[in-house]
């Protein structure tokens, strides 16, 4: 499997067999196990509990909107009171230091061909990388513009976005198609916008059009321009199936959730006893 895969490095959550055996015990013996380690306050637990509370409580307005909140997550074994450290709640708590981590910090070269998609990208998937990819290809600098969090809310409605817009930044600067992020992007794409950015080329998915609140086509200047294209999507995956998928299995995932801490409670505590031993 390490092999097929092509895989380079493991992150750092911890894994168990049933019987409490490390599972990359194989590739830990064959000298070939790297950790990574993972980002502070991102966990796809507490992504995965925000999707079946369908709660908003995780982004916030007005003075608010660039701060991040956690929602009550109690019900789900997912709050402060969870004991794992692995498996229990963190606040993301956003840095420009962390920012510049998870970018390239490149700049466009004299001539590039400047291209400009904007969205939501909300629990980044292979469906938003596979139109990223098509639109990186049209020219040779990507800029993506994420909407915030009431404006996504406005447009797809429910608890959307399910991800802050501190944590959909980061999960689009990971993606090597892209080279720049605006954070915080207005709706409509604006002459000024393009003026500022050096626009050559705005891309839109299959993903339908909806109107800015005057009812105005958020496109209409770089269609006016003939600066505009829409991209066929190859892959049909959307947030709303990941979020419909998660929902249906919720009793699962809840189980799932208490063996899994349970298991690392056995592995702390035997770490612990170990750490003692080798103290005393």
């Amino acid at each position: 499997l390490f092999e097929n895969g092509k895989c380079q490095n493991i992150k750092d959550d911890i894994t168990t067999t049933a019987d409490g055996v490390d599972t990359y015990h194989l590739v830990k013996g064959a000298g070939r196990y790297k950790e990574v380690q993972r980002t502070a306050g991102v966990s796809t637990t507490d992504v995965v509990g925000r999707m079946l509370l369908m709660t908003r409580q995780h982004f916030r307005r007005g003075a608010q909107e660039y701060e991040v909140g956690r929602e009550p997550s109690s019900a789900l074994g997912l709050d402060a009171t969870a004991r794992s450290p692995w498996t229990g709640c963190s606040q993301f708590l956003p840095t420009t230091q962390k920012i510049i981590q998870f970018s390239e910090g490149k700049e466009p070269k004299p001539g590039d061909k400047i291209v400009y998609v904007a969205g939501a990208f909300d629990l980044f998937h292979v469906g938003h990388l596979d139109f990223l990819q098509q639109a990186a290809a049209q020219g040779d600098f990507l800029i993506v513009g994420l909407h915030t969090d009431p404006v996504v809310n406005r447009y797809k409605g429910s608890n959307y976005p399910i991800m802050n817009l501190h944590e959909r930044v980061l999960s689009v600067l990971a993606c090597k198609y892209v080279s720049e992020v605006v954070i915080g992007a207005p709706y409509t794409v604006t002459e000024e916008l393009m003026d500022h950015f050096h626009v050559d080329l705005v891309c839109h998915g299959q993903t339908p059009i909806m109107a800015d609140v005057d009812g105005s086509d958020p496109y209409s200047v770089p269609k006016k321009l003939k600066a505009f294209m829409s991209l066929e999507s190859h892959n049909f995956m959307t947030t709303e199936k990941i979020v419909d998928r998660i929902i249906r299995h919720r009793l699962e995932f809840e189980e799932r959730n208490r063996k899994k801490e349970a298991k690392e409670m056995k592995v702390l505590e035997a770490l612990s006893k170990v750490k003692i031993i080798g103290n005393s």
